[in-house]
């Protein structure tokens, strides 16, 4: 305990160098397997960030969920060693090991003091190429999952984010139960936890990213050791592209609540977009700078009809959203909404201030270097440049294509996007549907389903 107890400390105070001064290698193993790494001897601890695309959007649709079961149950057991002893031996090795499912990849972490490391990536590679699925721990799990599905249904954050994403992406998997159904996670059998791992898991959809005092060339060594056990191929379905309905719906799922819980959205861009950077800065500007932003100063601080509001864009593989999201007293739902159409209306016409760009640019230039402050932050950075495919050399021209951007890049992206009108809405609440509330007429509303298990944007 006390030598896991450091490393946690180690993990999360140790200060890092800036971003700027980062010397990202690219590795490639003897036996050919890539990985990105920062080499930093001052911290006895070493991250391994790992993603394989391949998430929840593949889970069979009668079997939602699958993917997140997974996720659970890699570290219940391995090899010869049954759940109770794997979790002995991490212990051991004071090492720290966790997997999750997301809409476009499953990922694995592993922290472990330096000293212990080719220990702590053995017993990672035992997780990942010989899982058990035992018994025991799948329904273990399994009733864990069960608990958080029936949770979740009480949950106005969640339902709203589930109405919306059904309404705005209809049956893509997208829409589907990423934790499960009632219906769904009885049915996820032992064999079908065996053929994710079998199908998902292989070298050609893998990225990886490692932090800490470790060299090319024993990663090199390290990389063949954990993954070179791997099929060579993944096997996972297509997934298509989709778009969200641009019908401008206002969806109301009624509750018992004090007040509403408002997800309002638009189509966004995909990472690789020209404009994404600039619809980037756009964002902080209408909603993503806290209080910096319009929609805090209108919402909050000159009407106080919210605590908080914010909005930010979330790019999948093969979707792409502007989302937003308040809660209000019920009988304000209306007069918010308002607000907000009108902010992004007037943005679209106007676009932003010299001074807003300025100060939009200050902080998140400014801010940028706080991502790489510890070996874990730095790893989770690697890895998601590389699945957005940015280039190695991406961390040294970021701010740079941040300070690019013009108020004529804003006016012409803010008219691309903010359009009010399509804006689709989830509303959690009781909220007043009055003639004078500002909402349609509850005839006019589109139906809510009963809440379902499902995605919210991450």
């Amino acid at each position: 305990m006390i030598r896991s107890l450091a490393l946690a400390l180690t993990v999360l105070l140790c200060p890092f160098a800036t971003a700027g001064a980062m010397e990202i290698e690219r590795v490639v193993s003897p036996g050919g397997i890539e990985a990105w790494l920062v080499e930093e001897p001052s911290i006895p601890v070493v991250v391994m960030e790992v993603a394989w695309k391949g998430g929840t959007a593949t889970d069979p649709a009668d079997k939602t969920g699958l993917a997140n079961m997974v996720s659970g149950l890699l570290d219940e057991g391995a090899g010869d060693l049954a759940s109770a002893e794997f979790q002995e031996r991490l212990d051991d090795v004071a090492a720290k090991m966790s997997f999750s499912a997301e809409s476009d990849y499953f990922t694995g972490s592993l922290t472990t003091l330096a000293d212990r490391r080719d220990e702590a990536f053995d017993l990672f590679s035992l997780a990942i190429t010989e899982p058990r699925f035992d018994e025991e721990a799948v329904e273990r799990i399994r009733a864990q999952i069960e608990t958080i599905v029936s949770r979740n249904r009480d949950s106005p954050d969640w339902i709203a984010a589930n109405a919306w994403y059904k309404t705005a992406l209809g049956d893509h998997p997208y829409a589907l139960a990423n934790e499960g159904t009632p219906e769904s996670i009885p049915r996820i059998a032992r064999a079908d936890l065996q053929d994710f791992a079998a199908r998902v898991f292989a070298r050609d959809n893998m990225k990886i990213a490692v932090v800490g005092p470790v060299s090319a060339a024993e990663l090199g060594t390290l990389l063949d050791r954990t993954f070179g056990a791997l099929p060579e191929k993944a096997d996972i379905p297509a997934i298509p592209d989709v778009e969200i309905a641009p019908d401008g719906q206002v969806m109301v799922v009624v509750r018992d609540f004090p007040q509403s819980v408002v997800i309002f959205g638009l189509q966004g861009l995909s990472r690789d977009d020209p404009d994404f950077i600039p619809a980037f800065v756009m964002n902080y500007v209408l909603g993503g700078g806290s209080f910096s932003s319009r929609l805090m100063e209108e919402v909050r601080e000159k009407r106080g009809l919210a605590y908080s509001i914010g909005t930010y864009l979330h790019p999948l593989d093969h979707a792409a959203m502007i989302f937003g999201q308040v809660g209000t007293k019920n009988e304000r739902v209306g007069e918010t909404l308002a607000i907000v159409r009108k902010e992004m209306a007037r943005m679209a016409k106007e676009g932003i201030g010299e001074e807003e760009l300025t100060d939009a640019k200050t902080f998140l230039t400014g801010s940028y270097p706080l991502r790489f402050t510890s070996n874990r932050s730095i790893a989770n950075q690697l890895l998601g440049i590389q699945l957005e495919d940015l280039g190695i050399d991406y961390v040294e021209r970021r701010n740079a294509m941040i300070e690019a951007v013009t108020q004529e890049d804003i006016a012409r992206v803010a008219k691309r996007l903010l359009k009010p009108e399509n804006m689709l809405v989830a509303i959690v609440g009781k909220p007043d549907l009055s003639p004078d509330s500002g909402l349609p007429e509850k005839d006019d509303m589109a139906p809510a389903s009963p809440p379902h298990p499902g995605g919210m944007p991450n």
